[in-house]
């Protein structure tokens, strides 16, 4: 269940990065003159995205480790 929480948190982050990218091309076209601003902003909330989804790797993905085999140290008659 861990893993399906990571891949929706990757498929998250892939969706907010995009319609960051998004909004910020449709600024620039609209208000050239505020080209300088909107970078500023549009870099700082990637970070932020990007951050989220950095912790949740780190958080998240110590759980999904795999037990170890059980070895046997009987033998068979």
């Amino acid at each position: 269940m861990d893993v399906i929480g990571l891949g929706l948190a990757a498929l998250g982050v892939g969706v907010g990065l995009g319609l960051i990218g998004f909004a910020a091309m449709q600024g620039m076209a609209r208000q050239p003159e505020a080209i300088g601003k909107l970078q500023t902003a549009m870099l700082i909330a990637l970070a932020f995205v990007e951050l989220v989804f950095l912790l949740t790797v780190f958080i998240g993905a110590p759980g999904l480790k795999t037990p170890a085999p059980v070895v046997s140290t009987t033998t068979a008659p």
